[in-house]
């Protein structure tokens, strides 16, 4: 019997706390790591954004790996996956380090990152710089707070 039912479904008794299973939360809360991104603007840069400086390198290999498959044809496509991955574990530790993500958040932002690198075509690049562009907007505002607060 779940604890959140003070009858029983089959037999209308009334349940005893013995009888009774504790139960979880359905929904857990994940904590920020950094108090002074609270407001909306924090929590989306916290989100969607990039270190600028992971998103200008994200950049400049694409361009770098994109431009070699077109002149190779394809041939450079393992070329571009094993970058991918390297940049995936660059961006991982960084966005740790230096953007102040969870470990859950760095992970999803470097899948993401590494798999559009090892995409052959240009059309990702869109994405960084406008990440990277709310990557540094959330870091001024974050040094902001601090400097507000102290």
């Amino acid at each position: 019997m779940q604890d959140t039912h003070e009858y029983c479904g089959k037999c209308g008794k009334q349940n005893d706390s013995s009888a009774l299973i504790p139960r979880g939360p359905r929904f857990q809360r994940i904590p920020i790591n950094n108090p002074g991104t609270v407001g909306s603007i924090g929590r989306f840069g916290q989100l969607f954004g990039l270190d600028p400086r992971v998103a200008f390198l994200t950049l400049i290999v694409d361009m770098m790996l994109n431009a070699g498959d077109l002149v190779s044809m394809g041939l450079l496509l393992p070329v571009s996956m094993a970058a991918g991955v390297v940049l995936a574990y660059i961006v991982y530790r960084a966005q740790i380090n230096w953007y102040g993500d969870d470990k859950e958040s760095a992970g999803i932002k470097a899948l993401i990152l590494g798999l559009l690198t090892a995409i052959p075509t240009p059309l990702p690049e869109i994405l960084y710089i406008p990440a990277g562009i709310l990557g540094l907007f959330h870091g001024f505002l974050r040094n902001w707070r601090k400097g507000s607060h102290s």
